[in-house]
């Protein structure tokens, strides 16, 4: 396995977020290259390695030769959420390090089977959080973390597609057995994760809300999902994510000093803006696009190269999933669920 210069990686799954955006990042990374793509499309893997210039591909069910080729160091794993672990822990076992996309996996039985086996074979595990390196959400983090807001009392965050069956969407994000859920892990873990990154508090109740106004489309997984989460100290946030509503996404925290705001949040390819007023001065930044994607394989690739434990890893998106668990046991059930995580 090569030590040196750029981390070669393979890209498992060729959707469409791996297509148009993460395939693009490698174009603008300094540290990472894409060295084989895996996918049970063949010719769709051919033509996307040869315009991204990856060296090899696979299918699936070749999984195990790709994991055997020396120039693999890492796998990105961008496949349906049911199929996470299932890719992370052969690649774990073949020493090759694993940045997988969000959700962490279906379940926290699956999150605690890839930890268990990437610190068994002592290989870096990091959850595809671009958030944590883009230019805006680390200045809101900065504010906050700095005391500059007070004590905290009040978050707000939504985060909202319209999505139906059919289109670019394949359908298994409609099966609930592949998918884990609807808008809640697709976007609402958004505002979950940031909300527990930014402050650095992690919920201990979770109380939610679920409809739907197109029962037909979503039989298995939810439309919408409203959801409060109550974090220590008296930190309440209020939180919502939709695939019935046209794209919008924002986090706004409130303290006794007082509030900031960054709108839009969380999509990948709009300005941002962050706003808000503290002591009763008004502030506004504004930050243009920029390629996260590229920024995230950076960061994992040097982690690989030190070996330095990634941020965010795999307890944190094992945490975020224990959240999300939280969320829907309590809508089901109609009640608040109190939020307890594993060692």
């Amino acid at each position: 396995m090569a030590g040196s210069g750029r981390v070669g990686y393979a890209v498992v799954g060729l959707g469409h977020f791996a297509e148009h955006v993460v395939l693009p990042g490698f174009r603008d990374s300094r540290k990472a290259r894409v060295v084989a793509l895996v996918s049970g499309d063949g010719a769709k893997a051919r033509r996307l390695a040869k315009k991204f210039g990856a060296g090899e591909t696979y299918a699936y069910e070749n999984y195990a030769q790709c994991l055997a080729n020396p120039q693999v160091e890492a796998v990105y794993i961008a496949t349906n959420n049911s199929t996470h672990a299932p890719f992370a822990l052969p690649a774990a076992a073949a020493g090759k390090h694993v940045l997988c996309e969000k959700p962490m996996a279906t379940s926290v039985a699956e999150c605690r089977e890839m930890l268990d086996a990437c610190r068994a074979h002592n290989v870096r595990l990091m959850i595809a959080y671009r958030k944590y390196f883009e230019p805006g959400s680390v200045e809101m983090r900065k504010i906050v973390q700095s005391g500059k807001l007070g004590r905290l009392k009040i978050i707000h965050s939504t985060f909202s597609i319209y999505l139906r069956p059919g289109g670019e969407r394949p359908l298994w994000h409609f099966d609930r057995s592949l998918a884990g859920g609807g808008a809640l892990p697709d976007v609402g873990v958004y505002c979950v994760n940031t909300a527990r990154w930014v402050t650095g508090k992690d919920p201990v109740e979770a109380s939610a809300y679920e409809w739907t106004v197109a029962p037909d489309a979503f039989k298995e997984v939810d439309e919408n999902i409203a959801f409060r989460l109550n974090f220590p100290d008296g930190l309440i946030m209020q939180g919502t994510s939709s695939w019935g509503a046209a794209t919008d996404s924002f986090l706004r925290i409130v303290g006794e000093k007082g509030w900031a705001m960054l709108d839009p949040a969380f999509q990948y390819n709009e300005h941002r803006r962050l706003y808000g007023r503290i002591n009763g001065r008004w502030f506004e930044k504004k930050y243009k696009v920029l390629n996260e994607l590229a920024l995230e394989l950076d960061h994992f690739a040097d982690c690989v190269r030190r070996n330095r434990q990634p941020e965010p890893n795999g307890v944190e998106g094992l945490r975020d999933v224990v959240v999300m668990e939280a969320i829907y046991q309590s809508a089901r059930q109609g009640r608040p669920v109190s939020i307890s995580y594993p060692e």
